[in-house]
């Protein structure tokens, strides 16, 4: 675990460093993504994979995949409604359209995306799946779970 407290920062900005310095040199999005959600395995493999489920809101996770999926979008439909096609850089009414719309769609959509699914699946397999198909059950798996009261049975008159 201390390791990991020293590592894991480092890591983390290393993912960031891959996904910010993708158009100009090897890298991008998709491997800064992964980087970075490594990181998180790497936290839950040293902490807990619930705990580390417990820091990290499902809704962060949820957050980062439709996040990236929606700035993907954005920027590809502006071209579209201003006359062009999906992904059409040069339309885009900001400054060097080509250059910032490709770093846009690479850091805030495919970087994220990648984290964020990859985030998701992991905790998804690591909860495990039952004998009869589907997810465990919460206690199948040692998880804590709230106390529930006896189930009534009815009486026999």
């Amino acid at each position: 675990m201390p390791t990991v407290k020293i590592v894991a920062p480092f890591a983390f900005t290393y993912g960031l460093f891959v996904t910010f310095h993708g158009g100009g040199s090897p890298g991008g999005g998709f491997q800064g993504g992964a980087i970075v959600a490594a990181v998180v395995f790497m936290i839950a493999f040293a902490f807990g994979i619930e705990a580390t489920r417990q820091w990290l809101a499902n809704t962060v996770v949820v957050a980062l995949a439709v996040g990236g999926t929606l700035v993907f979008a954005g920027i590809g439909l502006v071209p579209v409604a201003l006359g062009g096609a999906f992904l059409q850089y040069e339309l885009l009414p900001i400054p060097e359209p080509v250059k910032y719309g490709m770093e846009g769609v690479e850091i805030l959509g495919i970087g994220t995306i990648v984290a964020g699914v990859l985030m998701g699946l992991f905790f998804v397999l690591a909860k495990g799946f039952s004998a009869a198909g589907g997810l465990a059950p919460p206690d199948a798996l040692g998880d804590a779970v709230p106390a529930r009261p006896p189930p009534h049975r009815a009486q026999a008159a």
